[in-house]
Formats: structure tokens, C-alpha cells, sequence
């Protein structure tokens, strides 16, 4: 299972608050609708069931126009399955269905008479029947109110946060108008596409994903290269294998739409899943946002957003903004450090002085404000971003870290699987800061990581008693290195050259 964890892009100009409103709504329809949804649906097929077994052994029998339509139904869109039923030669569903096939034409037609009868008393108040989407009746408004029902809780919840991920961002660049309506048009056609596929089907179909579907179609076209953190999620026998790992959005969503495309196929009518519904949300959402490119719409849009929310700007910041782009770098690296005098920590301020160190050609304060912006994404948890800032500090020269801010982005390199530059970085620490308490924490993490990771025992056994060696009092960790060294020096293990090292995590694709 691969599962989407976040992205780059998460962060909006404005609060996303019709996403959210969205999905309050389906948490609140959810709740007051799935005590009642799993009886309904036991219920009206097994009635359902009942007509058509009834209604294939004896062809002759009278029907209501209601029942009529259902029958009809079923064998436009599914004749085999029909032609089963009316078979002398199938297995028995029930004792009923035993006995249906000595009555005559009088109890054959009391009895259709008795289960119309009770398929019009359940449909009357049933949900399913009258907000669920039903390819062979669709009203109009099951179009809109097939998208706020939802079968369990990993149903809702796994729509939900794809929604999340996919239309806060798009709320962002559209705005609150033009964002909901796509939303619902993407609904309605991928219900639509649904239907035209299944067209007599009396199946009912229910929940988000199919406008989900289209914001996902729409992210790839707004935000292609936007990278998108990804848990790979497996079962090797009986342990649970998870990996962390991160790609583009164009390299993400294709493959998404060809494994639903892949299993509409393969599964046609059958799997309980609406991939078809998936596909024509996906392709219309792609053809949607295209559409918003090329007529202008969504670069007014933009516009008017901005315009909207650029007034909370620091005017000073509008201003050092404005000369960095006629090419004047000194005044507007004036107006940044009036800012930071107030706000030391305001990320914007310290991007913009970037920008201005490096068009005076002022490499050793470009240098020092890299290291800054590191240690404030580390602060913010935006991990991802503080490691390229790191790499571009060590591009331009950079050495010593604050060890704080190293040692966190040491620890994000474990967690990314990286286990040959986690240790280069924690050994770099250490040696970057002898006497700080963190270099006993490096230095211990390098040797763990040597040991169970990179297979290389020397290594280990040289970094745990650098730690142990250490000047700096480390009672608390000393039976860590102590148990380490055990380890590394215990018999019997592999030697390093019998394992080639692990250079970088392996990277699974979807």
C-alpha cells in the first residue's frame, strides 16, 4: 500500500477554509448516516435479489413499472448474470429461492406483488436509495449528494485526506468560487462516467472519490513538479516493512491513473470499487485545469487573491522585494535588516536578503543567511527544505552547523533511510564540536548506524570508543556505548567486506 503522508505545496497564502467545510460536511453526513447505511443495503438487496431470481425462473410474471425498470436494468447491463439466474441448472441461493421454482403462476405473482411492495416501503426512507447515486434512476440530485455519503470510516478517511492534500492547494490558486464548483463538476462527472459504463446497473455508488479523483488530475497540471512524500506500506510474511520516500507529482499521479485504469479493466462491473468513476474524475480534472490555464481564468484568479492578502505584507518587504528585482541590491538589503531587527526569525525577510547577498556578490553573508534559513526551516519542521539549504551551504563552502540544527538533520537523514550521509554527518558534528554535549549523541548514532545499517564493525568499534574516550561527562550514555562495543566486537558476525555498503534507501516506485 502506498499512502501519501504531504507535500511541498502545503502551505497557502490564505485558509483553505472551503476544504475544510467540505470535509466537515462529509464527517457530519458520515456520522449521522453509517449507523443506518450497512442495514439499508443488507435489506434492499437481498429484496432486490429476490425479484430478480423471481422475475429470470418465471419471465411471465407481473410487475410494477418500478420493478420493471429494475429488471430492465439488470439485463442491459449485466445479461450474463441475468441469464444465470434464469438457469435450472445454478445453486440455490436460499430456501426460497428452492422453492420459487414449484410455485404457480397465481403464488408467483402474489409473491412479486408482496416484494414490490416491500422494495417500495424500503426505498421510501431509504438513504441509499434516494441520495446514493443509482446508475439506472440517477436523479439529478444524486449527482451532488452521492459525494457526501460514505460506506466506513477508511472510506471517509482516506478520501478526506487526499482531498486535503490535493484541494487545499488548489483552493489557494482558484479561490473560493471556482475551486468548490470544479469540485462539484468533477463529482458529477465522474458519476456521470460511471453511469454511461454501467448504464443499467442498480448498484449504488457512493463517496468523494470521484471528485478527489479530479482535484488529483488538477494537482498534476497546477503543481507537476511539486514533490509529493510518499510511506510505502508492506507485509514480508509477518513484520510490517515501511519505507519513506519522495517523488514529483508527474511521476505519482500517472501511474495512480493507470493502476485504476488497470483494474477497471480488469474487474469491469465487479471489486466494489467505482474505477471507472476515478477515471473520468482524474482525466476531467487534467481537462479542467487545463481549461483554467489556457482561457486566463486562473491567472485572474491568482490575481485577485493576491491582491486580497498582499496588504498583510510588511511594507518593507514589498519594497526590498521590488528593488532586489530592479537589480539594487544594497537598499533593499537595508529595509530586510530594519525587519529582522524586529523579527529575527520571519523566513520571508531572510529569503529575500538570500537573493540580495547574492546579486552584490556577497558570498560569505549569502553563506551565513543559508545557515540561518536552515536552522529556521529545522525549527519549523520543514526538514526537506533546512537538508537543501544545508546543501547549498556546503556547496558555497559551509562547515560547522549550529550543532542543534546539525544534529536534527542528521536524524532526518536516518528517517529518509540515508544511512551512509546520516553517518558522514553525525561524524562531521562530531568533529565540528568536540566539547558539545551533542557530539557524544553523533558520535554514537555514527557507530549504531555502521554496526546495523552499513555493516562495517571497524568503523563502529572506533567511533563507540571515541565516544567512550570523551572528555565530556556521559554517565547516562555510558552503557549505550558500552553494549555497542559488545556488539561490534562480538564473534561470529559477518565481516564488513562480506556485505557491499548501503549507499542510499532503496527507493520503491508505485
Amino acid at each position: 500500500m502506498l499512502i501519501p503522508l504531504a507535500h511541498e505545496s502545503l502551505k497557502g497564502r490564505r485558509w483553505p477554509y472551503i476544504s475544510i467545510v467540505i470535509i466537515a460536511l462529509n464527517l457530519v453526513v458520515f456520522l449521522g448516516t453509517h449507523w443506518r447505511l450497512e442495514d439499508e443495503s443488507h435489506k434492499l438487496a437481498d429484496v432486490k435479489l429476490h425479484i430478480l431470481l423471481l422475475a429470470a425462473a418465471h419471465p411471465d410474471v407481473q410487475t410494477t413499472p418500478e420493478v420493471q425498470q429494475l429488471i430492465a436494468g439488470v439485463q442491459r447491463s449485466n445479461p450474463k448474470l441475468f441469464a444465470r439466474m434464469a438457469s435450472a441448472n445454478r445453486r440455490p441461493e436460499d430456501l426460497w429461492d428452492l422453492q420459487m421454482h414449484d410455485w404457480d403462476s397465481a403464488e408467483v405473482n402474489a409473491q412479486m406483488e408482496a416484494l414490490a411492495q416491500q422494495l417500495a416501503d424500503l426505498q421510501r426512507d431509504s438513504i441509499l436509495e434516494r441520495y446514493a447515486f443509482i446508475p439506472n434512476k440517477h436523479p439529478l440530485a444524486s449527482y451532488v449528494t452521492a459525494g457526501f455519503l460514505h460506506g466506513g470510516w477508511l472510506h471517509l478517511i482516506f478520501n478526506m485526506w487526499f482531498l486535503w492534500l490535493a484541494g487545499s492547494v488548489l483552493e489557494d490558486a482558484w479561490g473560493r468560487l471556482i475551486y468548490p464548483l470544479f469540485y462539484l463538476l468533477a463529482g458529477a462527472v465522474a458519476l456521470l462516467v460511471h453511469a454511461g459504463v454501467f448504464s443499467g446497473s442498480i448498484v449504488p455508488v457512493l463517496g468523494a472519490s470521484g471528485a478527489v479523483a479530479g482535484l488529483m488530475g488538477a494537482f498534476l497540471v497546477r503543481f507537476a513538479k511539486t514533490r509529493i512524500k510518499l510511506l510505502l506500506f508492506l507485509w514480508l510474511g509477518f513484520r510490517p516493512y515501511l519505507h519513506r520516500f519522495s517523488a514529483p507529482a508527474y511521476a505519482v499521479l500517472p501511474v495512480w491513473f493507470v493502476t485504476q485504469l488497470f483494474w477497471a479493466l480488469l474487474t469491469g462491473s465487479g471489486g466494489g470499487v467505482a474505477y471507472w468513476a476515478h477515471i473520468g474524475g482524474f482525466v476531467f480534472g487534467v481537462g479542467g485545469a487545463l481549461a483554467l490555464r489556457a482561457t486566463g481564468i486562473e491567472h485572474k484568479m491568482d490575481q485577485a487573491i493576491e491582491a486580497q492578502v498582499s496588504w498583510t505584507a510588511d511594507p518593507r518587504i514589498v519594497k526590498a522585494s521590488e528593488f532586489i528585482a530592479q537589480n539594487q541590491p544594497e537598499p533593499a538589503i537595508a529595509e530586510l535588516k530594519q525587519v529582522l531587527q524586529e523579527e529575527p526569525d520571519l523566513l520571508d525577510a531572510h529569503d529575500l536578503l538570500l537573493q540580495a547577498y547574492w546579486r552584490k556578490q556577497d558570498f560569505q553573508a549569502h553563506k551565513e543567511t543559508l545557515a540561518t534559513l536552515c536552522r529556521l526551516h529545522v525549527k519549523a519542521r520543514e526538514l526537506e527544505v533546512a537538508w537543501r539549504n544545508y546543501e547549498e551551504y556546503c556547496s558555497a563552502g559551509g562547515e560547522n552547523l549550529p550543532s542543534a540544527t546539525w544534529l536534527e538533520l542528521s536524524r532526518y537523514l536516518e528517517t529518509q533511510q540515508n544511512w551512509e550521509r546520516a553517518a558522514v554527518e553525525y561524524e562531521k558534528l562530531a568533529e565540528g564540536y568536540p566539547s558539545d554535549r551533542a557530539s557524544l549523541s553523533a558520535l554514537i548514532s555514527a557507530a549504531r548506524i555502521n554496526l546495523k545499517k552499513l555493516n562495517r564493525r571497524e568503523e563502529a568499534v572506533r567511533l563507540y570508543r571515541q565516544a567512550d574516550a570523551s572528555p565530556i561527562p556521559h554517565l547516562d550514555w555510558d552503557a549505550a556505548i558500552q553494549a555497542g562495543l559488545k556488539e561490534a566486537t562480538a564473534p561470529g558476525l559477518a565481516s564488513p567486506s562480506a556485505s557491499a555498503p548501503l549507499d542510499k534507501a532503496p527507493v520503491s516506485k508505485l
